[in-house]
């Protein structure tokens, strides 16, 4: 185990697990979002539920998911140990500086950008992961326990009806409204971290870079986090009747 706190206790140790976990939450966001688009589908939920319990159940992705959260706190914890060992090492900021001219904003600011994402995640999975699993949730003005969220059959198999949470959810437009900014916090982090993450790993090269730049800035900073966003805004739209 000396490896791992020898790893840990340096500067460049920490940045490669900062990458190496930011790039794993980059690619559940992949997967996350294709299970999420079945909302978009015009059959009261029925694809949407049938992903939800299929995530929940098969045990391939419950163990990963317990990577998920590791992965969560440590990228977290590694952000916030390296923020503060450089403020450490600078205690006296420089007479004259202009960090605008020798770095991107989102570079400067990943800290607050990567805090308004934890919160998000934190309120996120308190209103579904936790529902689900522990509940109470106010479903139709009724308070119901995780154990008695309703259920739909398909095929003779009864499931648990999450479509309801989330589209009860979705209702309110505050929760909407934070969903989509902290959509657009989303952007500019990934814009610059997975960019970074794979400079961090040495994984670099001017064959692949523009693949890389391309990925980062519209894959990753444009279409995901847009894609996400839309969603809320789409649920909203359609229990109220507007526009649908």
């Amino acid at each position: 185990m000396s490896w791992v706190t020898t790893t840990l206790s340096s500067s460049l140790g920490r940045k490669v697990v900062m990458s190496l976990t930011g790039l794993f939450l980059c690619s559940f966001l992949i997967v996350h979002l294709v299970g999420n688009l079945q909302l978009f589908k015009g059959d009261e939920g029925q694809s949407f539920n049938e992903y939800s319990y299929f995530m929940t159940h098969n045990p391939v992705i419950k163990t990963i998911s317990y990577l998920l959260y590791t992965s969560i706190i440590v990228h977290a914890v590694m952000a916030l140990v390296l923020t503060r060992h450089n403020q450490a090492s600078r205690p006296v900021k420089y007479a004259y500086q202009k960090p605008e001219a020798n770095s991107h904003w989102t570079s400067r600011n990943m800290g607050i950008l990567g805090t308004i994402i934890l919160i998000f995640i934190v309120i996120h999975m308190r209103t579904f992961w936790y529902t689900m699993h522990f509940g109470p949730v106010v479903l139709n003005g009724e308070t119901v326990t995780a154990g008695s969220i309703p259920e739909v059959t398909y095929d003779g198999e009864p499931i648990k009806n999450l479509y309801a949470v989330t589209t009860f959810a979705f209702s309110y437009l505050w929760y909407v409204v934070l969903y989509v900014v902290s959509m657009v916090a989303l952007s500019f982090h990934l814009v610059h971290g997975f960019q970074s993450g794979f400079q961090t790993l040495g994984l670099r090269h001017k064959k692949y870079s523009p693949l890389i730049e391309f990925l980062g800035t519209y894959g990753f900073g444009v279409v995901i986090p847009a894609l996400f966003a839309a969603m809320p805004v789409f649920i909203y739209l359609k229990v109220h009747h507007i526009l649908f």
